[in-house]
């Protein structure tokens, strides 16, 4: 009875999950694909803050 409590013991053991974190050897790269297009905006704006400067009928 022991032999047989002790072999399933062993066996329990013997089949634990591992969980195991590893350091990779490269350094982590992120790639990020950003437009920007603010400059475009602010001249816009500011054609139209001079069109309706020049313009006051319009409205």
């Amino acid at each position: 009875m022991k032999m047989l409590l002790l072999m399933s013991l062993v066996w329990l053991t013997a089949c634990t999950p591992r969980v195991e974190v590893v350091v990779p050897d490269k350094p982590i790269t992120v790639n990020l694909n950003v437009k920007v297009d603010h400059e475009i905006r602010i001249k816009v704006d500011r054609e139209l803050e001079q069109l309706f400067s020049e313009e006051e009928e319009l409205f």
